[in-house]
């Protein structure tokens, strides 16, 4: 696992083993407490991010490690027109092992061209988001109990959604998946996620206008934010926007072992009314996150060997 820029970067057997880490470690996280002594964390963060960069530090200091970097592109020498690939060979020299966002999809991977240590892609531009992934799976594997065998239904934002195309590339590997794809005509997801993602695998999956209609058929909805700015026009948007808003009475409609999921920043697409439903999920998937990454960073630095035994 020398860099992760992709879900797909991981084989099945590899997710296998990190999400049963990250499992091993919520059960018993003072075993944990030193596996990173004397290693260091560099977050190069290009454009804002609360709990993927909170929780990488987290993870990290949770681990017994350090955390170096920055938090913005304004705080970095890119602000005089410095490289990612050179700011990546220094980086290099300070940490051992970087966590990097930037809005431009493929920058994470010209980094780990350029690195001699482990790059992780913590979110490049609307391309991949694959430690959300690893939070997200490690979610429903806690809360259903499988990642096989399930309906998941994905709305609002499915077109520059980076979570949602992450999720898909990783969920396909698994028996028994079927998507619901909830989402205006504006924001539907991209031809070449079902051409050469879904159709490709035999996947079965169907696009819909209304989120009503098919909440009793998830075990699994995943909510986006539906954005204004993606809009060519008010009208569409005025028009569209109350279809994507999870309420209490649309939770009505789903099942008592339905849960759901947002990666946040939530605006006000899931009603706050909903966070008392104790089939909201999303605030224990923050925390989930950084499980998921203590384990990465133990397996990409190769430190199972440190781990102390039972």
């Amino acid at each position: 696992m020398k860099h992760l820029i992709s879900p797909m970067d991981l084989t099945p057997e590899e997710l296998s083993e990190l999400l049963s880490l990250a499992q091993d470690i919520m059960k018993d996280p003072e075993r944990y407490r030193h596996v990173c002594d004397g290693k260091k964390l560099a977050t190069c963060f290009y454009e804002p991010s609360t709990r993927t960069r909170l929780s990488f530090e987290s993870a990290m200091l949770n681990l017994g490690g350090s955390v170096l970097g920055f938090q913005s592109a304004d705080s970095s020498s890119a602000a005089k027109g410095e490289s990612v690939s050179d700011t990546i060979q220094i980086i290099s020299y300070y940490a051992d092992i970087c966590a990097m966002r930037h809005p431009k999809e493929g920058a994470p991977y010209v980094a780990s061209k350029h690195s001699r240590i482990p790059v992780i892609n913590a979110g490049d531009g609307g391309h991949n988001h694959p430690t959300q992934t690893l939070t997200d799976l490690l979610t429903i594997l806690e809360l259903k109990g499988r990642l096989s065998d399930m309906t998941i239904g994905l709305c609002g934002d499915l077109k520059f959604g980076r979570t949602v195309h992450s999720l898909i590339n990783a969920m396909v590997r698994y028996e028994g998946i079927k998507f619901i794809l909830i989402s205006p005509e504006e924001l539907c997801i991209p031809a070449y996620l079902k051409e050469e993602v879904l159709d490709a695998r035999g996947i079965p999956y169907k696009e819909v206008r209304s989120l009503d209609e098919v909440m009793p058929d998830l075990d699994i909805l995943y909510m986006t934010r539906v954005q204004r700015e993606r809009f060519f026009n008010e009208e569409d948007y005025i028009r569209l926007k109350n279809s994507f808003i999870l309420t209490p009475e649309k939770m009505k409609l789903a099942r008592d072992d339905m849960f759901v999921l947002h990666p946040l920043p939530r605006v006000n697409e899931i009603s706050v009314e909903v966070d008392n439903d104790p089939r909201a999920a999303y605030f224990r998937q923050a925390g989930f996150g950084v499980y998921a990454r203590m384990a990465l960073i133990i397996l990409m630095l190769g430190l199972k060997d440190r781990i102390p035994q039972v």
